[in-house]
């Protein structure tokens, strides 16, 4: 297929961005390899299967801006380095009327435990049909504005997370419309959709948490928890670049800047603090874990789990460590405002994320560069969010 194909834009009317290193190769073909044990038949759809596949050039090289490659070497990094990533998603979406767009007239179910009432059978078989598909619903609940939803994904080890969230986001999408509903992850100035991303730091084999101290009162995070902690507190400005890639999703963080005067909002963590930025859950023993809540629904999930892992190793090879203070007592730290501050305009984001080497090498110059191009050209043609809107359905 036409390697255009994949690197997209959100503007019907403008299909590519121009290539950051050869603009000749963007139009040149790819190979996509299926992932055969991603294979799965649609219960939703008559005769009809899904497969998950990696995209190659022609010669036989990786296409180095496909997210799920990038996230697939950093699970390698992981499991060469005697560890695994033991991670689940929660994500917010809007189910819309199907007529028409996001907008105040728009929305079908209250902000009430009513929420999941309105349409029973469009839940049920959303449920089911997720089960089926190996994306597996922890729990699904009405979330703060008429018509969100909140879905936490059960928590699976490796890259499978991050599949089981792309399943869920492509699923939901596809079984709304048989409901004539439209199923959307977007943000914008009036409505936030959040996307967290759990998660905690496990041997090679799956068998023991490295985020638990081993106490029976669960305790604080580990030794090797702080570090990776400290890993995405010192990455937290090129993470935001990533993990709230929207135009919209800038305006949200702004609202959370308490100093108008400065475009910088910092980043913190707290133990059991839904409110930090890196919230520590420690609800017992092996149940320890990381959020990360610098993103939104918009993300890419393999982007999300690519750059948070990154994040992580770093703290660990630098020998980084956060505060040991994080006890029931603690509920919001701040360390070293300086080197935690998250730029506000997406302007500023990119030249953090452009300037954040590791971050950069651990995904890819190309894949950066190809973000910072794409990101560039949104805030460029910013004015045509009218017409991009029109796509959000198959795009986000």
């Amino acid at each position: 297929m036409p390697r255009s194909y994949l690197e997209l834009t959100l503007s019907p009317k403008s299909s590519e961005v121009d290539h950051a290193n050869n603009p000749a190769n963007f139009s040149s073909d790819v190979l996509l390899i299926p992932d055969l044990s991603t294979f799965r038949v649609l219960p939703w759809a008559e005769q009809t299967a899904r497969v998950i596949c990696d995209p190659c050039m022609i010669t036989g090289s990786p296409l180095r801006t496909a997210p799920r490659l990038i996230a697939k070497q950093l699970m390698g990094q992981l499991q060469s380095l005697g560890f695994s990533l033991h991670s689940s998603f929660t994500y917010e979406c809007c189910v819309l009327g199907a007529p028409d767009r996001v907008g105040p007239k728009t929305m079908l179910f209250p902000a009430t435990t009513l929420a999941s009432n309105h349409d029973l059978p469009f839940f049920q078989q959303l449920v089911n049909g997720m089960y089926c598909m190996g994306a597996d619903v922890d729990s699904l609940a009405s979330a703060m504005v008429p018509g969100q939803m909140e879905i936490n994904l059960r928590p699976e080890f490796g890259i499978a997370a991050a599949d089981t969230a792309f399943t869920f986001r492509t699923g939901i999408k596809e079984m709304a419309r048989k409901h004539s509903y439209i199923a959307s992850f977007f943000t914008d100035d009036s409505l936030y959709n959040a996307g967290v991303l759990s998660h905690s730091l496990w041997d090679a084999n799956g068998r023991r948490s490295l985020f638990h101290t081993g106490d029976h009162g669960g305790g604080e995070l580990s030794e090797i928890g702080r570090k990776w902690l400290a890993g995405l507190l010192s990455h937290s400005a090129a993470l935001s670049c990533l993990l709230s890639p929207g135009l919209g999703c800038r305006s949200h963080i702004a609202k959370k800047v308490k100093d108008p005067k400065h475009n910088v909002l910092y980043a913190t963590y707290g133990y059991n603090d839904n409110s930090s930025a890196f919230n520590v859950k420690c609800h017992g023993g092996r149940e320890t874990h990381i959020d990360n809540k610098l993103g939104s629904a918009m993300a890419n999930p393999y982007v999300v789990m690519a750059a948070t892992v990154a994040a992580g190793l770093d703290g660990i090879k630098r020998n980084l460590a956060a505060e040991t203070g994080l006890t029931r007592a603690s509920t919001h730290t701040q360390l070293g405002k300086q080197q935690f501050a998250i730029p506000v305009k997406m302007e500023d984001a990119l030249v953090a994320l452009s300037e954040d080497h590791v971050i950069c090498g651990a995904l890819g110059e190309p894949f950066v560069q190809y973000f910072i191009a794409l990101k560039q050209f949104e805030i460029e043609t910013e004015e045509l969010d009218a017409e991009r809107n029109k796509c959000l359905e198959y795009f986000i």
